[in-house]
Order: C-alpha cells, then structure tokens, then sequence
C-alpha cells in the first residue's frame, strides 16, 4: 500500500512538475521582446493556407457551376410557365438577370449554401487535430482564443464569399442569356434593374446572416472532435433536422424558434413594397443561436486537453 501511494505521489509530482514548465515557457514567451499574442497566427496566414486546399476550390467551382446547369436545364425543357395559372419566382427565371439571380438563391438556399458553411467553419479546428498539428500551433505559442479568432474569421469569410460568388455568376450568366432588365414578380409588378440589385444585396447579407447557425454548429462541433467529416456532417445533420421540425404544423408558434421557420423571408425584400418583419425576427434567431454555440465553442476550446 505504502508503494502505491508513493508512486501515486510521485507522477502527481512530475504532472505538477511539467506543468509548472509548460507555464514557465508560455509566460517567457508572453514576455519576450517582440512577441505579440495579436499577432500570432495572422489573418492572410490562414486564409492563404485554406484557399490553397482543394476542398474550397472544388466547393468554389460546384457554386459557379450551378447557374450554368440551370441555363442548360431551361435550354433543354423549354421556357417556364405558371401551372393552373399560378406564378411562381421558378416560372420567372428567364425574364432577366435579376430573376435568375433570385432563382439560383432561391434554389440553393435550403441546402447547397448550407454546406460550404458547414465545410469551411467544421473544418477549420477538427482538420489540424486530425493532422496533429494543432499542439504545435498551440506550442508556438498561439493563445488559444487567437487560434479560434483567426480560424473563426476566416472561416465566416469564405463563407460569405461562397455566398457572393454564386449570385455574382449567376447574374453574369443570366444577363448573358436573359438580357439585362428588370426584375419581374410573380404575384405582379417589377422592380428596375438597380433596385433589383440593391435589393438581392439585401437578400445574399440575409442568407449568410441565417446561416450563422449552421456555422456556430460547425464550429462547435469541430472544436469537440478531431474528426472534421464528424463536424461537417453533424452541423449538416441538425439543419436538415430543423428543416424538418419546420414542416411539422401541429408545433404552431413553436416552429418561430427555429432557424429555419425564417430561411425564405428574403423573399420578402423583392416585393414592390418589401416587408422586413420576417427578415428582422429571422436574424434576431439566428444571430442569438450562433452567439451562444461561438461562445461555447471558445469556453470548451479554453478547458479542452489538446492531446493531437
């Protein structure tokens, strides 16, 4: 018994021993002359490193290439009318650029632009420990809320580009095919061209504000595991479960707490006369949603034993 307690001592002595170093090195460092926390890890560092891998330029090309399938798509079925004299905004697309813009939105909002959220913000944590890199980042020494600081910005970066990329092709492919003009509404009226575009401005700073919970997720999730397809795909999962939960009606007013009850409000801002409560209550939800999954993202992250 005596043996066991002197060794249980002993590696309580050494634990205490390598941490009382590992605190040393860190305040050392912190006091060095010329090292800054700030500047650890820098911005255009980490953006350079997740623009050069071929996850992003192959989530860049599937978004670009999308307005091009829908062009061949209505080259092929011939132009899009109303059915039982009904007019949707699909039946409107070949009116002009502006209509295909909102269609190509409108078609990829519920689930493609779901996923390079879901890919850049999961990514970005659980990557480095499936490499076993993110120790060294650590040990450089990186301060931990630097870390999730500049992986988090960069990540909601590319993410609103992936947002502005596709409505920006789409708006060139489309004032090639459709000729430039103004945007028609299916339940009548138009807005002129520059209004159309101020007002899709409008919707694409939407569509990344609603997605700001697929991101907390994602983030969340990849600061929890070092599996990155684990984080990507659960952030995924739990938005399409939300999907669903919106489609149940027997919830009633329920339903207005989830994100996604608000995903198509957009809609509302190309009407003659926009209406922005849906919109307003829409960000309200999605913006508390991903303040707390960030913040529990950075107090895991804080506690966690980076072992990889």
């Amino acid at each position: 018994m005596s043996t066991t307690n002197t060794t249980n001592t002993t590696n309580t002595t050494n634990t205490k021993s390598v941490t009382s170093a590992t605190n040393a090195l860190v305040e050392r460092a912190e006091t060095a002359d010329g090292y800054r926390a700030r500047r650890t890890l820098p911005l255009r560092v980490e953006l350079v490193r997740q623009l050069k891998r071929r996850r992003t330029l192959v989530m860049g090309g599937i978004l670009a290439a999308l307005p091009f399938i829908l062009v061949a798509a209505f080259a092929i079925g011939g132009e899009p009318g109303g059915r039982n004299g009904q007019v949707s905004l699909m039946d409107t697309a070949t009116a002009s650029g502006a209509n295909f813009v909102a269609v190509n939105l409108f078609v990829s909002a519920g689930f493609l632009l779901v996923i390079p959220v879901a890919l850049f913000c999961g990514d970005t944590v659980a990557s480095e420990a499936s490499w076993s890199s993110l120790r060294y980042l650590l040990a450089a020494p990186v301060p931990r809320a630097r870390l999730l600081w500049s992986k988090l910005a960069v990540a909601l970066g590319m993410s609103l580009a992936a947002m502005v990329l596709l409505p920006v092709v789409a708006l060139a492919v489309g004032t090639a095919a459709y000729g430039w003009g103004p945007l028609e509404i299916p339940t009548g009226g138009s807005l002129a061209a520059g209004t159309a575009a101020q007002r899709l401005v409008v919707v694409v700073g939407y569509l990344f504000v609603s997605q700001l919970v697929t991101a907390g997720l994602a983030f969340w999730l990849s600061t929890k595991t070092d599996a990155p397809l684990g984080a990507v795909g659960g952030a995924v999962g739990l938005t399409i479960v939300g999907n669903v939960l919106d489609a149940v009606t027997a919830l009633g007013d329920w339903r207005d707490f989830l994100p996604a009850h608000w995903q198509f409000a957009w809609a509302d801002a190309i009407q003659p006369r926009p209406e922005w409560g849906g919109m307003i209550q829409g960000t309200a939800v999605s913006v508390t949603y991903a303040l707390i999954l960030f913040a529990l993202a950075f107090r895991g992250f804080a506690r966690k034993d980076v072992v990889s």
